[in-house]
C-alpha cells in the first residue's frame, strides 16, 4: 500500500462552464480532501481555489491531471517532502 502525502493543489478557473465538472471531480476525491478555499477575483474574472489533500501520490497526480485538462482551468500540485511514517 502506498504512503499518503500531504499536498496543496492550486487551481485557477478562467472558464465558468468548467465549474460543474470541477466540482464533480472534487466530490469523487472527497475522502482525500482535508479542506478547500475558493476566492473569486471578480476584477480579473477568475476563481482561485486552494485544495489541501492527504492522499496517495498517484491519487493526487490523477486529480491534478484531470482538473488541469478541464477547459479554461489550470492546476498545479505542491507535495510535502515526507510521506506518512
Amino acid at each position: 500500500m502506498e504512503d499518503n502525502r500531504v499536498a496543496l493543489l492550486g487551481v485557477v478557473v478562467e472558464n465558468p462552464e468548467s465549474v460543474e465538472e470541477l466540482n464533480a471531480l472534487l466530490h469523487h476525491y472527497k475522502d482525500f480532501i482535508i479542506g478547500r478555499m475558493g476566492l473569486p477575483y471578480r476584477e480579473r474574472k477568475v476563481n482561485i481555489i486552494s485544495i489541501v489533500l492527504d492522499a496517495p501520490a498517484d491519487a493526487i497526480s490523477a486529480l491534478s491531471g484531470k482538473v488541469g485538462m478541464l477547459p479554461g482551468v489550470t492546476c498545479k500540485a505542491i507535495y510535502s517532502k515526507l510521506s506518512n511514517e
